[in-house]
């Protein structure tokens, strides 16, 4: 164990701060619900944008984008798309602004604003509540599994037994590291709610920007050029593509060329444009109810709840690469040997902590392991917290206890907090690796979401039944279409999954009482979407001259666009400043100043006129504040 005594100290006065942080909030996010989920809706965006990049620079993420860096080089740059990634420019250039209008605390209350309060709004309302918790379940477990697998190369379960008086088998040992990390992550969370996780996230995204910088500088002084292109094949070190993936590993590492082709990404052009194809659907769905959508409606307001999107690749992408590249730089052209006497048995999951132990000096290895112990945390703090905010709002609440006083739901939290996670680590004991519980929760469980979801924002006529069957029959779906295609990446039989919500989704709005004029234009006037509304506009309208149509639709997808090219030079220009590519960097750089400078025109400046207008409009309506 490469670990000393100073590395030890620096991760556990880490530990200590985070449950020092909640312990110091507990009484101010002990207040009421709005206190503890969203932190009182008075943090500034910027450190909302600084937590959220925070929970998604997770460990579990960042061990499989080093694997994607490893064996497809700078074309890595477009897998995560199966995410999608660019869903926070759909949520910057508009969606962020629509969900922070409803003025709600979690996705399901989310639902009231839009269906109101009959048995079809009851029936989505429940769905979402579902949904949520089996999310948040799973991410929970892939979370679990990736921190446990990283801790066992640092702390050898030989050394660490002699002092805990228990029989583990190997098999189990990483579950125990995972339980261990899960329960300070779990107490710093249910005693300080959103203040404690946007708290400890500042800290720890301080902390990870710093552990990338590392590892870049690292890469950088220990690998040249020509050095690493002795261990690449042709193509690894450009985005650009041709109809396959023109990627060869037979002559360095033939193992990988198998690799490749269990992935099923081989046809990158075809893998690219379903990737797009399910990605635009899932962004114009707007956020899962997860911690992405709980920092939204914890902005102060729609027009910060979009800068918070916003800042989020800015934050997050380049530390973030310049770690991923640093890795799989680094092990490529040291570990290439070894790899190479593994075969097919290659555990790439191991390269992190590997590279820590061989690369990181005393000290520093330290703060790296402190860094990505708060990648772990961040994700699963922020996980956390969304699951008890869904069960004690929208069901303790809502049937078991309605006049539960503040004091009481703040226990409920506690309690929910506890049993999720336990839950989740009982789930994550059976679990075989990363990517298994990765592509069913992006690919499967999001592929009955994305129908539903599409339609409530842009569709007057969906309806609280047509949401509900929409939404369980993309989830039975999710469960169900896998079986039969088991070899299959589960990308490819989306638009099965988006054919069977549909039909749901169809069907049951028309065999479901509409939703009543009231709540559809009060939502109308309060969100203000753009979509299929005319019978609602023209109501509206009649009632409240004043009010116009949203005709920005054109303007929102030209500005999404743009802000994926924006996006995309983010996180190129990190990874070519790892493998010291001068003119592509430079290249990029350019096209960065250049979207930027569009976005700033075409965004920013008429997004700060337009709010300014609607907000006049609400008070000239007496709608400010109303929920």
């Amino acid at each position: 164990m490469k670990l000393k005594l100073v590395d030890i100290l620096i991760i556990a006065a880490y530990l200590l701060i985070m449950i020092i942080i909640g312990l110091l909030l507990k009484k101010k996010a002990g207040k009421n619900l709005d206190s503890y989920f969203l932190g009182g809706k008075s943090l500034p965006f910027y450190m909302l944008g600084l937590s959220n990049a925070s929970g998604m620079f997770d460990i579990s993420g960042t061990m499989w984008m080093v694997y994607l860096a490893f064996v497809y080089g700078l074309k890595s740059l477009w897998i995560p798309w199966l995410w999608p990634v660019f869903n926070q420019i759909f949520l910057m250039v508009y969606l962020s602004i629509w969900l922070r209008r409803s003025n709600v605390l979690t996705g399901a209350e989310w639902i009231r604003t839009r269906f109101g309060y009959g048995k079809g709004a009851n029936l989505s309302h429940t769905i979402v509540v579902v949904y949520a918790i089996i999310g948040v379940l799973g991410f929970l477990s892939y979370g679990f599994i990736g921190i446990g697998k990283f801790m066992e190369i640092f702390f050898p379960w030989q050394i660490v037994s002699q002092y805990i008086p228990l029989d583990v088998p190997p098999e189990y040992v990483p579950h125990m590291y995972g339980i261990f990390f899960t329960s300070i992550a779990t107490f710093y969370v249910m005693l300080g709610g959103m203040l404690s996780i946007v708290w400890t996230d500042v800290v720890q995204f301080a902390i990870m920007t710093v552990s990338g910088i590392v590892i870049a500088v690292i890469a950088i002084t220990k690998v040249s050029p020509e050095m690493l292109q002795a261990h690449v094949p042709a193509g690894w070190d450009t985005p650009f593509f041709g109809w396959t993936l023109d990627i060869d590993w037979s002559t360095l590492m033939p193992a990988l060329n198998e690799r490749m082709a269990s992935d099923q990404y081989t046809l990158f052009t075809i893998f690219i444009m379903m990737m797009l194809f399910k990605g635009i659907f899932m962004s114009m769905a707007g956020p899962a109810p997860n911690y992405d959508m709980q920092k939204v409606l914890s902005c102060k307001t729609p027009r910060e709840a979009a800068l918070m999107s916003g800042s989020v690749p800015v934050v997050l992408l380049v530390p973030r690469y310049l770690m991923i590249m640093g890795f799989a730089v680094l092990a490529i052209v040291f570990f290439s040997d070894d790899f190479n006497k593994m075969g097919s048995l290659i555990d790439f999951e191991t390269i992190l902590p590997r590279a820590i132990n061989e690369f990181v000096p005393v000290g520093l290895a330290g703060l790296l392991l402190a860094g990505l112990l708060a990648a772990f945390m961040s994700t699963f703090a922020s996980t956390v917290n969304a699951a008890p905010a869904y069960i004690v709002n929208d069901i303790y609440l809502k049937y078991i206890n309605p006049k539960a006083s503040a004091k009481t739901q703040i226990r409920a939290s506690y309690l929910i907090s506890v049993l999720v996670v336990v839950i989740s680590t009982i789930i994550g004991f059976f679990v075989e690796n990363i990517n298994s519980v990765l592509q069913w929760i992006v690919s499967a469980l999001y592929g009955g979401y994305i129908a539903a979801n599409v339609l409530k924002w842009h569709w007057w006529c969906f309806n609280g039944h047509g949401y509900f069957w929409g939404m369980l029959s993309g989830v039975v779906a999710a469960m169900i279409v896998p079986l039969f295609f088991p070899d299959t990446l589960p990308l490819y039989y989306f638009p099965v999954l988006l054919v069977v919500s549909t039909i749901g989704c169809i069907i049951g709005t028309y065999i479901g009482e509409p939703t009543d004029d009231e709540t559809l234009m009060n939502f109308y006037i309060r969100i203000r979407p753009w979509g299929f509304w005319g019978p609602v506009i023209r109501k509206v309208e009649a009632r409240y001259p004043q009010v116009t149509r949203n005709k920005s639709f054109k303007r929102d997808m030209f500005n999404v666009a743009i802000g994926i090219v924006w996006q995309s030079c983010l996180t190129l220009i990190p990874m070519y400043i790892v493998i010291k590519e001068g003119f592509p960097l430079i290249t990029s750089i350019i096209i960065l100043l250049i979207t930027t400078l569009i976005l700033k025109k075409n965004w920013y400046d008429k997004m700060n006129r337009e709010e300014e207008e609607y907000n006049a409009l609400m008070k000239e309506l007496n709608l400010d504040n109303r929920k």
